[in-house]
């Protein structure tokens, strides 16, 4: 079988930090295992913090599960309040249902509101294949959340930035 490769040349944009000073952030934490997913929360706050986001910007919203977490994403979408949104939760296997049906129905709503708001919405939502509560997985999920909640906020400052470029250059 005969291929033609043909490169096509896509000019580079810089991804920028954008300006956090004046944005609004909702974080909507889900409350299973909340003493692992809340790290992600403390170490999203210091790094937007870093970034010149005050905490009075940050609205945080507790929910009961990460199943609830789409339908507050998207209440909290209606209200225009909001420049960027963000989920977080553990998904595990509890025995009693898929997990993985569960994160993929949680990532696909919160894709599906991002769509349709045009807000982004971020995901620290996690499911790892094996989780169970003995100290091994609590600690190194306790840790992992810490790191996800650092990348949560680079990855928001980030989208900032990419929104304010496109409402310079829209006018």
């Amino acid at each position: 079988m005969n291929q033609q490769t043909s490169t096509v040349q896509v000019e580079s944009l810089p991804v920028q930090t954008g300006d956090c000073s004046n944005a609004r952030v909702a974080w909507i934490e889900a409350c299973w295992h909340q003493d692992i997913v809340s790290q992600a929360r403390h170490a999203f706050i210091a790094g937007m913090g870093e970034r010149g986001m005050a905490q009075d910007q940050i609205d945080i919203i507790e929910v009961p599960g990460s199943l609830e977490i789409p339908l507050q994403t998207k209440l909290l979408a209606k209200t225009g309040k909001y420049d960027v949104i963000v989920g977080a939760g553990l998904i595990v296997d509890g025995g009693i249902y898929r997990h993985d049906f569960v994160a993929r129905t949680v990532l696909d709503a919160m894709m599906q509101v991002s769509l349709d708001s045009e807000i982004p919405v971020l995901s620290v939502v996690l499911t790892p294949h094996h989780f169970h509560d003995g100290s091994e997985h609590h600690d190194f999920f306790f840790n992992h959340f810490s790191k996800k909640g650092a990348e949560a906020a680079n990855a928001c400052a980030k989208t900032l930035g990419n929104m304010q470029r496109l409402k310079r250059q829209t006018g």
